[in-house]
């Protein structure tokens, strides 16, 4: 059973920075697709950001393009997502997940204005 946990949420202001961690307890990276999804209050699960298999050029929402960074460390079976110019907009519950299967318990990231 592949367990995926994440860590890094938490508090901060607009405009500032946070860096998510998930530890994988299998290594997947180079069969499926990893990536990052968030949820908001009383909206559905979105994409954030992915890594396809061996590629190197990840996908972003545009919504965060060129303030994420999705990154991925497979020695330490380990993926990140940092987080830059944060706003309000980008509160919400965020999940790890690998092969559209695996996923995280989540961590909230709150952004006050």
């Amino acid at each position: 059973q592949v367990q995926l946990v994440e860590s890094g949420g938490g508090s901060v202001q607009a405009g500032g920075s946070l860096q998510l961690s998930c530890k994988s307890s299998s290594y997947l990276f180079d069969i499926c697709v990893v990536g990052w999804y968030r949820q908001a209050p009383g909206k559905e699960r979105d994409v954030v950001a992915t890594i396809a298999p061996r590629s190197i050029t990840p996908t972003y929402s545009d919504s965060v393009k060129g303030r994420f960074r999705i990154s991925q460390d497979k020695v330490k079976n380990m993926l990140y997502l940092q987080m830059y110019s944060l706003k309000t907009e980008d509160t919400a519950v965020y999940y790890c997940t690998m092969c559209d299967h695996y996923w995280g318990q989540g961590t909230q990231v709150t952004v006050s204005s």
